[in-house]
């Protein structure tokens, strides 16, 4: 970068300032060594790849390499790939002509067209403007994508003007050598028509650009990133060989190793301002049944674990679960919002779609009765952690006895003392789950000891629309 107070605008200025160039690889290299060095944070808002995911990428910037994210949805594939532009220069210069089919380096122009701009103009003539970093990045999705798109076609056009088939002019540049001297990321490689594959083969291994069979020394300074599932990725023939062996580094993310990343990430992700008209308490034990749902939701037999369960999964839900709650303090009138489990009913409408099930472990359940053993398994798991065991059949006797207690989630929460006199054992466990006096805490605790009675099969439930009836 120039670090002259006015930028140059032409040849002659950008060479006094001192401006060298380089590479997009060695450019991103150097700025990465600088802020490693600098102890600067490299990726800001990721979570929980700190010792697996993050060093991987480090030894592959230095090495200059590009890079396969391989891993299944929803494991921040493509939020890594954009964030690899926080280590290109805040702008670099290339030569203004309006003609010019790429951001041409000034020094070393790779277009026919700048080329002769260069040799006919003396340098205080050749035009100079400045292409921002977030300019310099481009991604697409590869089911649809065809060979014109990211590499180039014939333009019928030029032909009929006169214009050599054979020559650069020719051409009609796709998205790859559109950006030259920037970052490139296609995502779901293995979905990639065959073709296009060959021509980012042939990218990959010469750096220039064949069209129609017309080869174009095109010497294309590009960083090349994809994205994959394990699953496709492996799969023979999904993927031509030739184009696995040019890719320098292979990335393999992950899910969470632990909920309590998962939770951060869902958090983080969601961005929910809990304060507000509606202010929103949420406990964190609803917060873990959020993310265990997504937990036990990859482990289940009923679900496609080649597909995988994104952490999308568990941000809308836990976005649902707080919408919840605010709906039943606008209508109540009630301060805090406080989530409870029979908000949790409401959870159809944002896991519905993001689970795919396992066709052959699935036994034809429906995708709400798989749901409802997720959300069951993670009640139980959660609630075992919490609650220990003594005290518990108490509780059950006493709703052996013909006891039924209706809860829900429009049900204010000063109602919940009331109801429990007939099972005082329950109100107990609630606070020793959670021992503060506000009404809406309490019933969300009251709440969670019954749902986890339920989930260790003590008592029954009955479910609608937001209403719960626990009894023996």
């Amino acid at each position: 970068m120039a670090t002259t107070a006015k930028k140059p605008t032409n040849l002659r200025e950008l060479r006094e300032s001192g401006w060298k160039s380089k590479s997009v690889k060695r450019e991103i290299h150097d700025n990465f060594m600088r802020m490693l060095t600098g102890g600067e944070e490299l990726f800001p808002g990721i979570v929980g790849y700190e010792d697996t995911v993050i060093p991987e990428i480090n030894l592959a910037l230095i090495a200059q390499h590009d890079m396969l994210f391989l891993g299944e949805k929803g494991q921040a594939k493509s939020r890594l790939m954009r964030l690899l532009t926080r280590f290109l220069d805040d702008e670099i210069p290339y030569i203004d002509l309006a003609e010019a089919p790429v951001h041409d380096d000034p020094f070393r122009p790779i277009s026919s067209v700048c080329r002769r701009l260069l040799a006919e103009r003396p340098e205080q003539e050749v035009p100079i403007a400045w292409w921002p970093r977030e300019a310099r990045y481009a991604e697409r999705l590869a089911p649809g994508t065809k060979f014109a798109d990211i590499i180039g076609e014939i333009d019928p056009a030029k032909l009929a003007g006169g214009t050599s088939m054979s020559a650069e002019e020719a051409l009609h540049f796709g998205l790859i050598p559109r950006m030259h001297r920037g970052i490139f990321a296609m995502n779901e490689l293995p979905e990639l028509d065959e073709l296009v594959q060959v021509g980012l083969f042939n990218i990959l291994e010469e750096r220039d650009v064949q069209i129609r069979g017309y080869p174009i020394k095109f010497d294309v300074d590009v960083l090349i990133l994809f994205s994959a599932n394990p699953a496709t990725y492996n799969r023979s023939g999904k993927v031509i060989p030739q184009l696995k062996d040019r890719i320098g580094s292979v990335i393999h993310t992950h899910y969470p190793r632990e909920r309590d990343q998962g939770i951060a990430i869902m958090e983080q992700e969601a961005a929910l301002d809990l304060d507000g008209q509606f202010p929103v308490v949420v406990p964190y034990f609803m917060r873990q049944i959020i993310e265990e749902m997504s937990v036990a939701a990859r482990k289940s037999k009923y679900i496609d674990q080649q597909s995988g369960v994104s952490a999308r999964f568990s941000i809308a839900n836990y976005r649902t679960m707080v919408a919840s709650a605010r709906h039943r303090s606008a209508r109540l009138g009630e301060r805090p919002a406080v989530p409870r489990i029979s908000d949790l009913g409401h959870l159809y409408s944002s896991s519905l779609g993001k689970l795919e099930l396992d066709l052959m472990g699935s036994h034809q359940l429906s995708e709400r009765q798989v749901l409802d053993a997720v959300m069951a398994e993670a009640l139980k798991t959660v609630f075992e952690e919490y609650v220990e065991q003594h005290g518990l059949e108490e509780i059950g006797h006493i709703f052996g006895q013909g006891v039924k207690i209706e809860v829900g989630d429009m049900l204010p929460s000063a109602s919940y003392a009331e109801r429990l006199k007939r099972v005082p054992p329950a109100w107990d466990k609630a606070f020793e789950v959670n021992a503060s006096s506000d009404p809406a805490v309490r019933a969300s605790c009251v709440e969670f000891v019954l749902a986890g009675l339920y989930a260790s099969d003590r008592i029954s439930r009955a479910q609608r629309h937001g209403r719960i009836v626990y009894e023996t």
